[in-house]
C-alpha cells in the first residue's frame, strides 16, 4: 500500500505543469474528444511506467547493495531539483499524426513524450525503492491520471488558476523528503 500511495502522490505532484500535461491540453484543444484522449493517456502510461518500474525493480534486485541504495536516495534528491525546473512544450511540434484519431495519436504522443521525462525517471526510482512493479505502476499511472484528466477537461482554465510554482515546490519537497528518508535509512541513522 505504501508503494501505491507514494507513487501516486509523487507522480501527481510532479506532473503538474509537466510537458505531458501541456500535451494533454493541446490534444484536448485539437480533438475536442476527451474520452479517447484519456484512454490514450492510460494505455501509454501503463506501458511506459510498467517498463520503467520493471527496470527499477530488476536493477534493485540485481544491484542490491549499499551503494545502490545510496544511488536510489540520490536519484530522489536530484528529482527534487529537477522538479523545480519548469517544462516547456514546443508549440511548433504537431503531437497529432494527421492520419490517426485521438486515441492512437494520444497513445503514441504520450508514450514518446514520457521517455526520459522526470515522471518516468521517478517511476524507475520508485520501482527500485519498493522493488514491486504492479503497485508502483498502478500508483504512477493513477498519479498521471489525477494530473492529466482535469487538464483534458478544463484545459487552459487550469493553467490560469493553479500556481504552478507552488505545486513544483511541494513536489520537490516530497522528492527531497523521500530522498533524505532513504539516505538516513541506508546510512543506519534510523531503523528500516
Amino acid at each position: 500500500m505504501e508503494a501505491l500511495l507514494t507513487s501516486t502522490a509523487v507522480v501527481a505532484l510532479a506532473e503538474i505543469g509537466d510537458k505531458t500535461q501541456l500535451l494533454a491540453i493541446v490534444l484536448a484543444t485539437r480533438f475536442k474528444r476527451p474520452w479517447p484522449i484519456i484512454c490514450g493517456i492510460l494505455v501509454a502510461t501503463l506501458a511506459n511506467h510498467f517498463l520503467a518500474a520493471l527496470v527499477g525493480e530488476q536493477a534493485a534486485s540485481f544491484l542490491d547493495g549499499l551503494w545502490f541504495r545510496y544511488l536510489v536516495a540520490a536519484s530522489f534528491l536530484l528529482m527534487a531539483g529537477w522538479t523545480l525546473v519548469p517544462d516547456k512544450f514546443d508549440d511548433d511540434e504537431d503531437p497529432r499524426p494527421s492520419r490517426f484519431g485521438p486515441f492512437i495519436a494520444t497513445t503514441i504522443a504520450f508514450f514518446l513524450v514520457e521517455m526520459g521525462d522526470k515522471t518516468q525517471v521517478a517511476t524507475i526510482a520508485l520501482g527500485a525503492r519498493f522493488q514491486t512493479v504492479v503497485p508502483v505502476t498502478t500508483g504512477t499511472t493513477l498519479g498521471m491520471l489525477i494530473a492529466n484528466v482535469p487538464a483534458v477537461f478544463l484545459g487552459h482554465e487550469i493553467i490560469k488558476r493553479v500556481p504552478l510554482g507552488t505545486v513544483r515546490v511541494i513536489a520537490a519537497l516530497l522528492f527531497l523528503a523521500i530522498g533524505l528518508w532513504l539516505l538516513t535509512q541506508t546510512a543506519g541513522w534510523m531503523p528500516s
